[in-house]
């Protein structure tokens, strides 16, 4: 009997490891997101009170607004799931938007759009590896929906990088 159970032990272990490593790249997707998606509505009304290009405020007006939507979307999810989301910006979110709120006039407008273009390239990237090898359906198939949303996102700050209207 008590080999049966040890048995049964070392074959339920692996599986009980598994499921909390998959939860736990599951959580990393939420707190990863969760910053990220805070960086963007902070970093974007950032630039909708400090650029002074038209341009700028216009896609700025749009990252807050995609992303107020998508952050109540994921954070209703994390709440249904029992996921932790990130109560404030991770380091290197934080660090941007220090960095953002530093930098004034042309400098400000060129920052912002270069940080939209490199967190956006990071942020495509998180979504495309959750939709592709996530383990919760879920939240996989919230990442598969918002990925569409936010290479529109990555291609408009490269537009606007490449014809110079940060300036």
């Amino acid at each position: 009997m008590i080999r049966s159970l040890s048995l049964a032990a070392l074959l339920v272990l692996p599986a009980l490891t598994r499921a909390a490593d998959e939860a736990k790249t599951d959580e990393q997707f939420v707190m990863m997101a969760s910053s990220g998606g805070m960086f963007e509505v902070q970093s974007s009304e950032m630039a909708l009170k400090q650029s002074s290009s038209d341009a700028v405020k216009k896609f700025a007006k749009h990252m807050v607004e995609d992303h107020t939507k998508a952050n109540k979307e994921l954070m209703d999810l994390a709440s249904k799931k029992k996921f932790r989301v990130a109560e404030r910006m991770m380091k290197p979110h934080a660090d941007m938007a220090t960095r953002l709120a530093s930098a004034k006039g042309d400098n400000f407008d060129a920052a912002y759009i270069k940080m939209q273009v490199d967190a956006h390239e990071e942020t495509v990237k998180l979504f495309e590896d959750q939709a592709k090898n996530g383990k919760d359906s879920d939240l996989k198939a919230w990442a598969e929906k918002t990925l569409p949303t936010l290479k529109d996102h990555l291609k408009m700050a490269r537009d606007m990088a490449k014809s110079g209207k940060d300036r």
